[in-house]
């Protein structure tokens, strides 16, 4: 399982099969829209494809990155923000006011191997939450079994 902490690297990676969409519990992204809502969108795709102005003098104003620069698939980069919203998958802390920071690495990943479940109460507890919280995102990749 992995927890996304870039809402642009992560559906990019998604876009690019380097990560399948079922292998992510959350994505805590640094957004504030709806991917349904079209004028919401334009903005977003604006900001990351590098066409905007805003995105062209980010560097002074602190805009988006352009992580989606030269992709043209921009309906499948929708469908996937929508899919992730939908499945609710997609965690935006600034809809409650939070401002998270940008960080190098995007990637979390979420494993424990069993013999750890065994010799340690409080673990195999904390594991036995995180698959209902797994299981509420609908994720289908993990099942204790697995480790």
């Amino acid at each position: 399982m992995k927890i996304g902490l870039s809402y642009s690297r992560c559906v990019r990676d998604i876009i690019d099969g380097k990560v399948d969409i079922d292998d992510v519990l959350v994505i805590v992204a640094r957004t504030d829209f709806d991917p349904r809502d079209d004028k919401q969108w334009q903005n977003i795709w604006q900001g990351y494809d590098g066409g905007s102005n805003a995105s062209m003098i980010r560097g002074y104003f602190g805009g988006s990155n352009s992580e989606w620069a030269g992709y043209t698939n921009e309906d499948q980069f929708r469908s996937v923000s929508i899919e992730l919203l939908e499945r609710g998958k997609l965690h935006q802390p600034r809809q409650f006011g939070a401002r998270p920071s940008r960080l190098p690495y995007y990637w979390l990943e979420a494993s424990l191997p069993a013999d750890e479940l065994e010799s340690n109460p409080a673990v195999k507890k904390a594991w036995e939450q995180f698959q209902i919280v797994a299981g509420l995102s609908k994720s289908t990749k993990i099942l204790k079994d697995d480790f």
